[in-house]
């Protein structure tokens, strides 16, 4: 069986949404690409994340989009995934969600501000997509055009789409977008947010390439 380790791992982090409660159902779906064969791990159609087994993960041939291996239907967003795939070699895993805040402004067709420097895991600020029906050619074309310089965009009356270089840093995109969603509708609620300027976003980027266990270097105080 190719691409066992990716099966699992597509199955833990689809358990892991709806645990965090970035999902519900069998809402949403995800993927992981492997560049040396252009092969793509995603998530099956209509089976719940937790009955998924590790044969039912559809194997997907990123350049023709036949189904190499799998005993199930792949999910319906198959060709979103697989455009950025075929035209991006910085994203090796996306995940696709109808979390309730990022839904709410994509509801309103609106991009989402830099408002919080956490924004700046997806870019400097989240595109919304424009309209097309689920499972399109045209939705895929849509979220690749939105999404270009950036790890995330939400999806117009639809959802979030979130990408990585693993899942876990989709994973990551996706609660940090979220978040930053529901700040922007709750500050909305209250009056207006004030935005972070572009300079800021760019440089918080830079910083988080290198986040995490190293000593960064701080002005004199």
């Amino acid at each position: 069986m190719r691409m066992l380790e990716e099966r699992r791992e597509l199955i833990e982090y689809g358990k892991k949404l709806l645990t965090a409660r970035l999902t519900r159902g069998t809402g949403g779906n995800l993927s992981i690409w492997d560049p040396e064969t252009n092969l793509m791990a995603i998530s099956p159609s209509g089976i719940p994340y937790e009955e998924i087994l590790v044969n039912q993960v559809v194997l997907m041939d990123v350049e023709t989009g036949k189904i190499v291996e799998g005993d199930a239907v792949p999910s319906s967003e198959c060709d979103m995934h697989r455009i950025f795939y075929k035209y991006r070699d910085d994203l090796r895993a996306l995940i696709h969600t109808h979390t309730t805040y990022a839904a709410t402004v994509a509801c309103l067709r609106q991009d989402l501000p830099p408002l919080h420097y956490l924004l700046a895991y997806a870019g400097v600020n989240v595109r919304c997509a424009e309209y097309a029906t689920y499972g399109t050619v045209r939705l895929a074309k849509n979220a690749f055009e939105a999404m270009k310089d950036r790890n995330a965009c939400l999806l117009a009356n639809h959802g979030l789409l979130a990408g990585g270089a693993d899942l876990a840093q989709a994973f990551n995109v996706t609660e940090e977008v979220e978040f930053c969603c529901e700040l922007y509708c709750r500050t909305k609620a209250m009056g207006e947010p004030v935005i972070l300027d572009e300079a800021e976003l760019t440089m918080m980027i830079g910083r988080f390439r290198n986040y995490g266990q190293h000593m960064e270097e701080h002005e004199a105080i």
